[in-house]
């Protein structure tokens, strides 16, 4: 826990100005920089080699940071400025180049380093493709062994696919927390699920180990805002704090041609900000992470990593918003 692998990002901006920040590349901050504690800290784990399909998400991290200074810290519909939240980039997890499982550990202990130094600060880590999540939240398990870990999880599938079979891969990560321990099944919920993605016996996995299974048709019906909270309620009355993991593929393929995995049917990208705006409201929301976002086959426009970006603005619109309203 005493141990971190971070590297100064690829990308990074420099601060141009002594004002008070109008766009992200001047907001974010180096972590080395902010001599208090940060409200969040943003940290890259950009490996895709565990991707079961081809997936250049490791290039992600970079991109993402690239894309801020098309955005504004001000957010127009919700006339609130983001500028007064401390954000801080600690760079990203450094990646053996060959060796999956090394690569793994070092983004499990890196990232119970960073709940270990800022047990109070909320952490942002940007993939990479889902194998990742698994490591996050074994570091963390690592730092707080006595509290329990909820996840609530945005994706098409569940994955729950057999690490025996497959490696510690992309379709592996909720499997690989349950089976190991580091959480329970019935912690878990995952909203987005659709369609024709998901094997007859991951769901006979996931109904054994009671996994909360919201299917996008169940969400919509209900209404996507009030699903999210009765799952943020719910997770927060049986777990000490919920980790949350927004896989990019949950989105429809004609809103994300920069996913590998996308598909018919999925979130529009607008549905996933109205959900984000709301997560990111919650008190028990302590760790989130964005993933499987391929960048090499995004258009020219880079349609995708722009909503990736935006995805995360609205998660720091509600963090901005529960400030406010612990603030009154």
């Amino acid at each position: 826990m005493n141990q971190h692998w971070l590297q100064p990002p690829e990308w990074s901006w420099n601060h141009l100005s002594k004002e008070e920040p109008t766009h992200v590349h001047h907001w974010v901050q180096q972590l080395n920089e902010i001599e208090k504690y940060p409200d969040l800290i943003l940290y890259g784990a950009p490996i895709s080699r565990s991707s079961i399909s081809v997936s250049g998400a490791s290039l992600y991290p970079g991109e993402f940071r690239r894309m801020w200074k098309g955005f504004a810290t001000y957010n127009l519909d919700e006339d609130i400025d983001l500028a007064p939240l401390q954000v801080a980039d600690a760079g990203d997890v450094v990646m053996h180049t060959t060796d999956i499982l090394l690569s793994h550990q070092r983004i499990q202990e890196t990232s119970a380093y960073l709940v270990k130094h800022y047990p109070n600060t909320l952490t942002c880590m940007i993939g990479g493709d889902h194998s990742t999540t698994a490591c996050a939240v074994r570091g963390i398990k690592e730092v707080v062994p006595q509290e329990s870990i909820g996840i609530l999880q945005l994706d098409t599938h569940l994955d729950v696919r057999d690490p025996e079979e497959l490696g510690p891969a992309n379709g592996t990560p909720i499997r690989q927390l349950i089976d190991g321990s580091t959480i329970q099944g019935k912690d878990v919920i995952n909203i987005g699920l659709h369609g024709y993605y998901n094997a007859k016996p991951l769901i006979d996995y996931a109904k054994k180990h009671s996994i909360q299974m919201v299917t996008l048709k169940q969400a919509r019906k209900q209404g996507l805002i009030c699903t999210i909270q009765e799952s943020l309620q719910h997770l927060s009355a049986k777990v000490d704090r919920i980790y949350v993991t927004v896989d990019m593929d949950v989105l429809d393929i004609s809103n994300a041609p920069g996913v590998p995995a996308s598909t018919p049917g999925g979130m529009t990208a607008i549905e996933l900000f109205d959900i984000l705006l709301e997560i990111g409201q919650h008190p028990d929301v302590r760790h989130i992470d964005f993933v499987c976002l391929d960048p090499s086959k995004d258009s020219a426009v880079a349609e995708t990593v722009k909503t990736g970006v935006y995805a995360w603005m609205q998660f720091m619109t509600g963090c901005m918003l529960k400030t406010r309203k612990t603030s009154t």
